[in-house]
């Protein structure tokens, strides 16, 4: 473990084998022997095994139910409201308090329940302690990364938390409320500038193509010299390369461009097995299936030579459509609302087709009114984006200061 640092007079360095209550996803046996003796259920059961998923999606209600046979086989691993669980498979050290959700709960996989185990410890503390760097410093220690992050409770076991005594640890967490509370509420304001920011140019691109005086339009399949996805190379991730040719995800593609983050590169003899797939400098990719489906952008040429895997279709032009005019009417909310629902029951679809795609309308006008509409919309998007970049950098800093804070108040600080 990292070096531990000198604390002020009264406190001490607490162990967390000595003062935490600990398990993670049945410490009666392993997941795939679970499989066979707990029941999954669909509908709302005996109680609710709560999954990494949940917590991260702040408790949005769809959940997975367990029965009273599978709860009492999970017994060992109950949740009460107000527990701590972290995660320890993938986004490590990510953790928050449970809920009272009314009714039994139990730990799902990929994280562990914390429990303080004595008296002199507050739950608020500990929990503040988990989101300081001082903690993620300790925890790097013990995370072992093969093909993801991950750590288990004997090595969680070995780290420790600087305690004062009670009466200090409860004056620290009710000045961190008080000044979060704040820091929160500017940062909140600034995401809501960056969504109406976002809001404002959905508004533009609904009203400029609403506007465009045209009864024509034309199919993709008429103005395309290619529509079509990847696939993923044997192995999955597991076949990844750290340097080579991009293989561009769904998680690259967005409306308002193309995001390097979660990039993966595949070798030349993987890329050869997928060269129908070949990303061409302004071709227009689309995300066809997922959570992400209908989101676009324009290819970043720098990043290529490039594949594209099965969840984003490739669409190129043929002289006399403009790539950025077909992408910002991809994007406008209004077309958009087309590509995700289907015209019967408008029900949300989880695919969009290649059949779909060769058959979707877009206006059919001259080069030079889609040149003046490019150009304006640009202008548009580049002052949105201005703007956008500011709120950013002030939601950036307000983090770095509630982490300068917390790192001062677990030093003794504060």
């Amino acid at each position: 473990m990292s070096e531990l640092y000198e604390l002020p007079d009264g406190w001490g360095w607490t162990n967390f084998k000595d003062s935490l209550y600990l398990t993670d996803f049945v410490a009666n046996g392993s997941f795939a022997s679970l499989k066979e003796n707990v029941s999954y259920l669909n509908k709302k059961d005996y109680a609710i095994l709560v999954r990494l998923k949940d917590f991260s999606n702040k408790w949005n209600g769809d959940y997975v139910y367990v029965d009273k046979h599978s709860y009492d086989f999970l017994s060992k691993s109950s949740l009460n409201e107000n527990d701590i669980m972290m995660c320890n498979v993938g986004s490590v050290g990510l953790h928050f308090r449970v809920p009272n959700l009314g009714q039994p709960m139990t730990i799902g996989p990929n994280s562990i329940l914390i429990r303080p185990q004595i008296d002199n410890l507050s739950n608020s503390f500990l929990y503040y302690y988990f989101a300081s760097n001082i903690f993620k410093n300790f925890l790097e220690t013990i995370v072992a990364t093969t093909a993801q992050p991950k750590f288990n409770k004997t090595g969680f076991k070995t780290l420790s938390i600087p305690l004062p005594p009670l009466p200090e640890q409860q004056r620290i967490v009710s000045k961190l409320d008080l000044l979060f509370e704040k820091i929160d509420r500017s940062i909140a304001l600034h995401q809501k500038n960056m969504d109406e920011a976002n809001a404002f140019m959905g508004s533009v691109l609904n009203d400029v193509f609403g506007e465009l005086n045209t009864d024509k339009t034309i199919s993709l399949k008429n103005i395309t010299k290619k529509i079509g996805s990847g696939s993923t190379p044997r192995g999955g991730q597991k076949a990844y390369k750290t340097e080579g040719v991009s293989l561009i995800r769904s998680m690259n593609i967005h409306d308002n461009g193309f995001k390097i983050k979660g990039l993966a590169f595949i070798d030349d003899e993987q890329a050869k097995k997928l060269d129908n797939v070949t990303i061409e400098e302004n071709d227009v990719l689309l995300n066809i299936t997922g959570a992400s489906v209908a989101r676009c952008c324009i290819v970043d040429k720098n990043y290529l030579p490039a594949r594209v895997n099965q969840h984003v279709s490739i669409l190129r032009l043929k002289n006399g459509m403009i790539p950025s005019f077909l992408h910002y009417y991809l994007i406008s909310p209004s077309v958009k609302s087309e590509l995700l629902f289907s015209s019967s029951g408008g029900a949300t679809r989880e695919a969009i087709t290649k059949s779909m795609l060769e058959e979707f309308q877009v206006p059919f006008v001259s080069v030079p009114i889609q040149q003046k509409i490019v150009t304006y919309l640009d202008e548009i998007s580049q002052k949105i984006e201005k703007i956008k970049q500011l709120q950013k950098e002030k939601m950036a800093s307000l983090k770095a200061l509630k982490a300068s804070i917390l790192d001062s108040a677990f030093r003794g600080e504060l």
